[in-house]
């Protein structure tokens, strides 16, 4: 399968989410709360059965890994990482800083992925070996002399274990400035050069997979806390980085914690 009919059908796949969710933004949907906690509404699974009959109609042989129905087995080695709605609070909230996630994985290794913001328009999609696309232009994270000028954000406080948020908290008091909220959004936002850092801890791989590919697209990096690269076996701590020459600061801040 060649790159480019790959990044067209998960294009595909975006639009089919963002017609999912549109009518349900501010409007009434059910909801409900999964045995983790986390909330997931009738939004959320309408997108992700909407990518998937698309996937198995077009890439029967390709895995799916998806947030709200799990994993289906695949036999070419390929497979499709869904997450509908990466920042469901936000949602519920009717705050338009969700997105929807599309990644690619061959062998572990996400090689596509795609970012999606269905109520703003702004669509960003990575190809390994490829430019980072904001809406078909190209976009580039922006450099970041020292740790003490980075803009750092992540989803929020709660989502740390008393050990990690020790840590975290030690690397962000030496940052300019801390964001709070904004999901997958936040590394859109850095892919873009509006913001230079995320960390965070405790992501699933569909939080992550398409992630990846955007922010190295742009010029950036993605890790985890111990700069070893992301992969489908990774555990869930993350790091991204406008700046990839700031890494080894971040890394010996992070290991600063009590």
């Amino acid at each position: 399968m060649r790159p480019e009919q790959d990044a067209d059908l998960a294009r595909q796949l975006a639009d089919a989410a963002g017609n999912a969710i549109r009518p349900f933004f501010r409007a009434p949907f059910t909801q409900e709360n999964k045995d983790d906690a986390s909330p997931v509404t009738e939004a959320d699974r309408a997108a992700e059965l909407a990518m998937r009959a698309i996937i198995e109609r077009e890439r029967p042989n390709d895995g799916i890994i998806g947030e709200e129905f799990g994993e289906k087995p695949g036999t070419s080695g390929r497979v499709w990482v869904l997450d509908p709605i990466d920042g469901t609070r936000s949602f519920i909230a009717g705050r338009p800083i969700f997105g929807t996630l599309v990644a690619l994985m061959q062998e572990g290794w996400p090689v596509l992925g795609v970012i999606d913001q269905p109520i703003s328009g702004e669509r960003w999609v990575g190809q390994m070996g490829k430019p980072t696309l904001l809406n078909g232009q190209p976009v580039n994270s922006r450099r970041c002399r020292a740790l003490e000028d980075a803009i750092l954000a992540s989803t929020g406080p709660q989502y740390f274990s008393p050990h990690k948020a020790e840590h975290f908290s030690q690397m962000a008091r030496g940052c300019r400035d801390t964001v709070w909220g904004g999901d997958c959004y936040n590394y859109a936002l850095l892919a873009t050069g509006h913001v230079d850092l995320v960390v965070e801890s405790g992501l699933k791989l569909y939080d992550i997979a398409a992630l990846v590919p955007v922010v190295e697209g742009a010029g950036g990096m993605m890790c985890d806390w111990n700069g070893h690269p992301l992969t489908a076996d990774s555990e869930g701590d993350v790091i991204a980085l406008g700046d990839p020459a700031r890494l080894e600061d971040v890394l010996e801040a992070l290991a600063c914690g009590h």
